[in-house]
């Protein structure tokens, strides 16, 4: 038999014997590094791997360690927890709340809003979509809103941050593009390839997010005009309304002066992405040093969870490598780039058909499982196709974000299940999910048929 087929084959047994296990419920990492190594083993019995590949991974786990730009992702993740800690989004809630409280629909309007400046400033999704359920869902409860409305509502702002920057994902996701696509272009020919930087996928983001901030939104006035008793107004009393204009200013201006000082200095040059996570990690802390919660207490808490989702994280990539090397060497990136480059409608069917995967993935899988495993299977043979390596990292990440919120293994769901009443049947959150995941892939349809949205930003900050 051909040895070519063979590892073909075995590569593609691999990929689903990986869904199979996950599905059983085993460890991503281990199962990730695991089945590799198990098919690893067979291909070497069939002659179509050589064992002496692995010898790469010690340079390739070096080589994450010591990589600036993912430097940045700890940082981040730092300064969304202590600000999470510091309760600006409590804050930020109950003001805006009382500002858009007199509209139907109001309080929707509010979460969506503060969802969108919470992704901006911290990027963190479960801490958003917990911090948002404990405070606005029984508030919204309370105001007779219906409960499926409500967790929708909540759910979806609170994934706004694997899309809005700084997000964690499009920093993976920028230094995977950015190495893939320097080696495809290699390969062409072109010796001096522009690297994608984490910068463009940030102003890449930055529209898409507004995007679906105001989806959400019109969906919330849809609801209001069309169904008025599943979102009541809540009017503000008029003692409360003398003193809203300066609860609105110290609620506001501390999120939109860290905003302006990380994504600023990002989008216009003036820092790396490191540098500028190291800024708002900074800048967390005087934050909560000034609403007089920054205590060791309160830091120890922070590092602790920092920590424990960064090495979530990073053995995930430590385990994909593995996969990676395998699935590559055995010849499944020839096995993939065939089927892509024989699909009829060129490079655009084949980005389509690479979504639709992603999006079925993620009714099972995390979202960074989903582009540890796919994105280097799939974005060579994309990237070879002339695909703009920017519109294609922000339409994953858009993507990827439905994966929190698609049931069964949605997290926002799980988070918000987690603090939500008894009163809320968890057949509610999921019924409430399912527009906010239509919204989702009409984003996404409007990203696909004006590529423009993703790319003009960047391409006004290169100058």
């Amino acid at each position: 038999m051909d040895p070519v087929l063979i590892g073909e084959l075995l590569s593609g047994l691999m990929f689903f014997g990986i869904i199979a296990f996950l599905l059983l419920g085993f460890p991503v990492a281990f199962t990730l590094a695991g089945v590799s190594l198990l098919f690893g083993l067979v291909g070497m019995a069939f002659g179509v791997f050589d064992p002496s590949n692995f010898g790469s991974l010690p340079n390739r786990y070096i080589g994450y360690m010591t990589n600036e730009v993912l430097v940045a992702v700890p940082l981040f993740i730092f300064m969304g927890v202590m600000l999470e800690r510091s309760r600006i989004a409590e804050q930020l809630l109950l003001t805006m709340g009382k500002l858009f409280g007199n509209l139907r629909g109001g309080l929707g309007i509010s979460v969506i809003l503060v969802g969108a400046l919470l992704a901006a400033s911290t990027g963190v999704v479960g801490a958003t979509v917990v911090t948002m359920g404990l405070i606005s869902l029984p508030a919204m409860l309370r105001a007779g809103y219906d409960p499926r409305l409500a967790t929708g509502v909540i759910c979806a702002s609170g994934t706004l941050g694997q899309i809005i920057p700084p997000s964690t994902v499009l920093i993976f996701m920028g230094d995977m593009l950015s190495s893939i696509n320097s080696q495809v272009q290699m390969e062409k020919g072109n010796f001096a390839p522009v690297p994608v930087s984490v910068g463009d996928l940030f102003a890449g983001a930055l529209l898409p997010g507004i995007l679906l901030v105001g989806l959400y939104t019109a969906y919330t006035i849809f609801k209001a005009i069309t169904d008025p008793e599943s979102c009541p107004a809540t009017p503000v009393p008029a003692d409360e309304k003398r003193h809203l204009p300066r609860e609105i200013l110290v609620a506001l201006l501390p999120p939109l002066l860290l905003i302006i000082a990380v994504l600023g200095s990002i989008l216009g040059g003036i820092a790396t992405p490191t540098e500028a996570a190291s800024v708002g990690a900074v800048g967390a802390m005087i934050l909560a040093a000034l609403r007089w919660r920054l205590s060791f207490g309160v830091l120890r808490e922070t590092a602790v969870a920092t920590a424990t989702i960064t090495s979530m994280v990073f053995i995930i990539l430590f385990g994909a490598s593995v996969f990676s090397i395998v699935f590559r060497l055995m010849g499944g990136d020839n096995l993939v780039h065939e089927f892509l480059a024989a699909l009829p409608g060129g490079r655009l069917v084949a980005v389509a058909m690479v979504m639709a995967v992603m999006f079925l993935l993620g009714f099972i899988l995390d979202t960074f499982e989903i582009i540890f495993i796919v994105i280097p299977i799939t974005a060579p043979v994309l990237l070879a196709l002339d695909v703009d390596p920017v519109w294609l990292g922000v339409l994953v990440g858009v993507n990827l974000q439905t994966s929190f919120l698609t049931p069964p293994f949605g997290f926002a769901l799980f988070y918000l299940r987690g603090v939500a009443p008894n009163s809320v049947r968890t057949g509610d959150i999921y019924k409430g999910v399912l527009p906010f995941v239509v919204l989702q892939i009409i984003g996404i349809a409007i990203l696909f048929i004006f590529p423009q949205i993703v790319t003009w930003l960047p391409k006004v900050a290169a100058g």
